[in-house]
């Protein structure tokens, strides 16, 4: 429900996604090494607090390094479930659309805040975040997220080509993945698992119908942290969702 709630809302926003960025791989050496560097125009803490701040001046490269130095981050924790978003789908489900009351925004809006505080680069979040702003007329707060939304998808989508497995698109967590397809019309059929970091996921367009080729993701960030991962799911199954190991 919230996975279709965030395709439904990407229509209603609007999203342009751009023209594309020249893919890079992210790499973690320079990354962690530029982000730790008080000197380096990319130190993360003050990366973050621009970002925070909803500096929309923050570069294509200054978005580079936010969003892959934030593996680095003690708060980065991919796998651990994050209560606000069960209460932003208890809010969207009570939303009547053909009679939107503006306490119900507000309410999605501190939801999507919460969400912020683990996830500061979701892009359903921040999609959700574009709409609420919106609906209640706050066009500086739709217009600042409305920019996040786009230059961290943005960020995503120069990760690689998504279209072989040498060249994944890099994520921070499986749902980044889903929603990086939903901005593009697309939904997550089947995840096959190609090896220790990298997935195959196979997707269907807006009409429902099975595309006859995927998308790579490499998820070697999420898997630092095994320790996470629900007992019950350790068997390549994460977040609810069946894995298939390539044999």
């Amino acid at each position: 429900m919230l996975r279709q709630t965030f395709a439904i809302l990407l229509l209603a926003v609007g999203v342009c996604l751009g023209a594309a960025q020249a893919q890079q791989a992210p790499d973690d050496e320079d990354i962690f090494a530029r982000t730790l560097d008080e000197a380096s125009p990319y130190y993360y803490p003050s990366l973050m607090m621009r970002y925070r701040a909803g500096d929309t001046t923050l570069t294509a490269t200054d978005y580079y390094y936010l969003y892959y130095g934030y593996a680095f981050s003690e708060n980065y924790r991919p796998l651990r479930p994050i209560k606000a978003e069960d209460d932003m789908l208890a809010v969207l489900e009570r939303i009547n659309q053909d009679s939107i009351r503006y306490e119900d925004m507000e309410a999605v809006i501190r939801c999507a805040d919460e969400v912020m505080r683990s996830d500061p680069f979701s892009p359903r979040n921040l999609n959700f975040l574009v709409y609420a702003y919106g609906t209640i007329g706050d066009t500086l707060n739709e217009r600042i997220n409305y920019d996040r939304l786009t230059k961290v998808l943005a960020t995503i989508g120069a990760s690689g080509t998504g279209r072989s497995e040498k060249s994944p698109l890099h994520v921070l967590r499986f749902e980044h993945a889903a929603d990086w397809l939903a901005a593009r019309g697309k939904t997550v059929l089947k995840r096959l698992v190609v090896s220790r970091s990298a997935e195959y996921v196979t997707v269907a367009n807006e009409q429902g119908r099975p595309e006859s080729k995927g998308y790579y993701f490499d998820f070697s960030r999420v898997f630092r942290h095994p320790e996470e991962m629900p007992k019950q799911k350790q068997r390549w199954q994460i977040n609810d969702i069946p894995l298939e190991k390539n044999q």
